[in-house]
């Protein structure tokens, strides 16, 4: 259990929150309601690619890559763009981090919900 969070289990996927699995039941009907489309959760950006040293069997990975794992992905008709979402109790600096890096190398804003 991180920062207090209870898992929900809803539709057969396992949300870390009661609040994101509450978003998802108000995106779920916002695509039916065809005001959204595309819905992809969890979906992963790397916004540092992995660093290798060394040359064929000798290769290795002395640094992994840096990723950030959207709650939800939509696109949005009102607005005419995709969305990027992360629902937030508690900002940790790591997520500080990468929000940031979303915006400066990625160039997509992340909405807190």
């Amino acid at each position: 259990m991180k920062y207090g969070n209870k898992k929900i289990q809803l539709d057969g996927i396992l949300f870390d929150s009661k609040k994101e699995a509450n978003r998802y039941c108000e995106l779920k009907l916002l695509e039916k309601a065809g005001k959204i489309t595309e819905l992809q959760l969890q979906k992963e950006f790397e916004l540092i690619p992995a660093q290798y040293e060394g040359k064929g069997k000798q290769r290795k990975c002395v640094e992994r890559a840096v990723k950030y794992k959207a709650d939800f992905y939509y696109f949005d008709f009102d607005s005419g763009r995709y969305v990027c979402e992360d629902t937030k109790g508690f900002k940790t600096k790591e997520y500080i981090l990468k929000r940031k890096m979303m915006l400066y190398m990625v160039g997509i804003r992340i909405i807190e919900i």
